[in-house]
């Protein structure tokens, strides 16, 4: 069976220990921080744990990364509750059972994905994106736990309602609540920062449950979490009305997109970290499987997540062994160990939130990103900025919007250059702007992407404007066309109509490094007709000897 593949270690029986030990660790880590993702998403906190417990076998058993841990998550948590809010109250039976239909049909998308091999759309959402959204997203639950934290009441579930409600209520502001939030988050991040392999958040948890029991936090004015039920979670989620399921589509989708990108995402960078390959349609068909058995067991939207993935690569996991001894760990806390949850104060569950929505602001990768790529920089904060305080769909789809505008600007208005020999140097690229020409009589013209509809017109005037403006007059434009890949029909009529006008100003064209799909499709426009096939080289010296008449010393 594929799940017994999937576990199999590479290293033997000492692998098979190392993953045992991975997975035990991973769950002393994780526990904690699966709490406060159903907190995140506003299910009942128990259905945190009920993530852990079928969804990561599904997908050991069905899909191909050794490495990615499928449990809860922060990104898609928090598109739960942005959604399901405005049709249910969180915690209530109505929004786990919207909680658990957003799952299934999740699931159904990844199906079809996987049915139509649709990994590729993994693609589509940059790491620019994912940074701005996860950003946004940390931003969100932040000040949504700010208020647990200080012990202050907020109703409202708009980021800025809840910021306003925030600054109203600091003169009512519990003094040992806050205390207590600051040292949790304190405790939190220097351990992150002196030994991220210890369970910080579990010793906080055990630690905070024993002193509520000993001194009766309760009485100082702090809220508990309550009671969280034990035991098997009851298979079957109670399914809305179909008027409701078609409300939750749009929540899915939002989903479907995050999780195919971040899951895409996480996975190639690790296996490529340990040379191994992985089959992203498999990967789709086992978190499909495991969205599945996640709804059918209580639980609510998992995903390949990024930070539980590298807790589990950490502690020295290297197979889906890990994931499945997790998954029992987690077994066992729901069979025997969620009795004293229920004397956890809100605001411990709140500050361990904090830290991991802060933790989900990439403040070195924006760092990095703003010298290097400003347009990206901006683009990342724009998402940030949507995700946090429009919403998380809304944030997804203008990211997602903004990213193919860019792309598709890059192609409208592409690099471009004149290309000119250096005594020293050799090729030099200089812009291409009236007035530069590669040498007395010829310009040698580079335009950087494929020719179509939207670009062509710039294309033709772009190479009216070097001919017109050359120093000395131009007997040749040669068009450099390593980087054009094919030409559209709009593209080729341009193209004719620049070859008739440059004939007419005595100027011959041609163009060189034209690839085998390029001349294809000159040939069918009747570009190749028009400008003689004489006149097309594959290599760029073999141009330049026509044009000088002779053979030519230089080369490509």
């Amino acid at each position: 069976m594929k799940i017994f593949e999937a576990a199999r270690p590479s290293g033997g029986r000492q692998g098979a220990v190392h993953d045992v030990i991975a997975g035990v660790t991973l769950a002393s880590m994780n526990v904690p921080q699966l709490l406060g993702y159903a907190r995140i998403a506003g299910m009942p906190l128990v259905s945190g744990l009920y993530t852990a417990l079928l969804a990561p076998i599904a997908f050991a058993a069905l899909g191909s990364s050794r490495h990615l841990v499928v449990a809860a998550d922060s990104g898609t948590a928090a598109i739960l509750a942005a959604a399901l809010s405005h049709l249910a109250d969180p915690g209530s039976p109505q929004y786990s059972s919207l909680a658990a239909t957003t799952a299934l049909l999740t699931a159904g998308m990844l199906l079809l994905a996987r049915i139509f091999k649709l990994g590729f759309l993994a693609d589509f959402l940059s790491r620019t994106v994912l940074v701005g959204f996860l950003t946004g997203v940390g931003v969100q639950v932040a000040i949504a736990m700010l208020g647990d934290m200080l012990g202050i009441a907020i109703n409202a579930r708009n980021t800025i309602e809840q910021a306003w409600e925030l600054a109203r209520g600091l003169p009512h502001l519990g003094g040992p609540t806050l205390i207590l939030s600051s040292l949790v988050v304190a405790a939190i991040l220097l351990g992150r920062w002196i030994a991220p392999r210890v369970p910080v958040a579990l010793a906080v948890v055990i630690v905070s449950i024993a002193a509520s029991r000993a001194w009766d936090l309760s009485a100082l004015g702090m809220a508990m979490i309550g009671p969280i039920p034990g035991g098997l979670p009851s298979l079957g989620p109670l399914l809305p009305t179909w008027s409701t399921v078609w409300q939750l589509v749009p929540v899915a989708g939002s989903c479907f997109v995050v999780i195919i990108a971040q899951s895409a995402a996480t996975s190639r960078a690790i296996a490529t970290r340990y040379q191994e390959r992985i089959d992203e349609d498999a990967d789709i068909l086992g978190l499909s499987a495991a969205n599945a058995v996640a709804a059918m067991s209580g639980a609510f939207v998992v995903n390949g997540s990024p930070t539980q993935t590298a807790m589990a690569d950490r502690a020295g996991g290297r197979s889906q062994l890990t994931q499945i001894v997790f998954a029992g760990c987690v077994l066992v806390v729901l069979l025997a160990l969620t009795g004293p949850l229920q004397y956890l104060p809100r605001s411990v569950l709140a500050a361990i939130v904090f830290t991991i929505a802060i933790g989900m602001v990439d403040i070195a990768t924006l760092r990095a990103m703003r010298p290097e790529s400003p347009g990206e920089f901006r683009l990342a904060l724009i998402t940030a900025a949507a995700v946090a305080f429009i919403g998380v769909e809304q944030g997804i789809v203008l990211a997602i919007v903004l990213s193919l505008l860019r792309h598709v600007r890059q192609s409208y208005r592409p690099h471009t250059e004149v290309l000119q020999r250096d005594p020293t140097r050799g090729w030099v690229t200089v812009p291409a702007t009236p007035g530069h020409q590669t040498e007395p009589g010829l310009v040698l013209y580079r335009f950087g992407a494929n020719l179509f509809y939207a670009n062509a017109n710039h294309f033709a005037d772009e190479a009216h404007a070097l001919v017109d403006g050359a120093p000395d007059p131009v007997r040749w434009l040669v068009i450099e066309a390593d980087a054009i890949g094919d030409v559209d029909y709009t593209a080729a009529r341009v193209v004719l109509t620049l070859i008739g006008d440059l004939r007419r100003q005595n100027v011959r064209i041609a163009f060189s490094r034209v690839s085998e799909s390029l001349r294809a499709d000159m040939d069918r426009h009747g570009v190749t007709a028009a400008i003689g096939v004489e006149n097309l080289f594959s290599r760029r010296h073999a141009a330049l000897a026509v044009v000088h008449g002779a053979n030519s010393p230089t080369s490509d």
